[in-house]
């Protein structure tokens, strides 16, 4: 998880100090806002979450190469959100995303704390840009796509001159 608390300090400390106006405020009609963004990442968190939970307990014994899960911060390279992870267009206050991001946060460490190591290492789920993907590369996973769209947010205060 030391990847994932580090990106989400980077994150808290990059959204910290705007304004619920300016969090729910989009660059552009085809652009997610920042809201959007903080939403989608724990929202994918919890998924995760639940998804290594579940497939620890019941999911088949898989074997899989090791994916190369710190090329996720490359923006060059887009990939869609699962539906599960599709933010809403409801405006919401940095107070509540900070709540979100910390109950999201909690419920992988927990997961993380819970499941065995090697339990992880022999299953596996799919994901949509590197295929079939150990539940062991799952959680550091989050926290490289944490810092992809930190990037993001970063390109979305630019845009809006924040």
């Amino acid at each position: 998880m030391k990847i994932n608390d580090q990106a989400r300090e980077e994150l808290l400390t990059e959204i910290s100090g705007i304004s619920d106006e300016n969090l729910n405020k989009k660059p552009s009609s085809e652009e997610w806002s920042i809201k959007e963004i903080v939403e989608h990442l724990y929202l994918l968190e919890s998924n995760v979450a639940m998804m290594i939970k579940q497939n620890a307990e019941k999911g088949e014994n898989a074997t899989v190469s090791h994916k190369p899960i710190e090329a996720t911060v490359n923006r060059d390279v887009k990939v869609n959100a699962p539906a599960t992870a599709l933010p809403s267009d409801k405006f919401a206050s940095i107070n509540e995303l900070e709540e979100k991001l910390s109950t999201s946060h909690q419920q992988l460490e927990e997961v993380e704390k819970a499941v065995d190591v090697q339990l992880l290492k022999q299953k596996a789920f799919p994901h949509p840009a590197f295929g079939l993907m150990g539940l062991d590369q799952w959680i550091p996973f989050v926290g490289y796509h944490e810092k992809r769209h930190i990037l993001q947010i970063q390109e979305v205060k630019q845009k809006l001159g924040l």
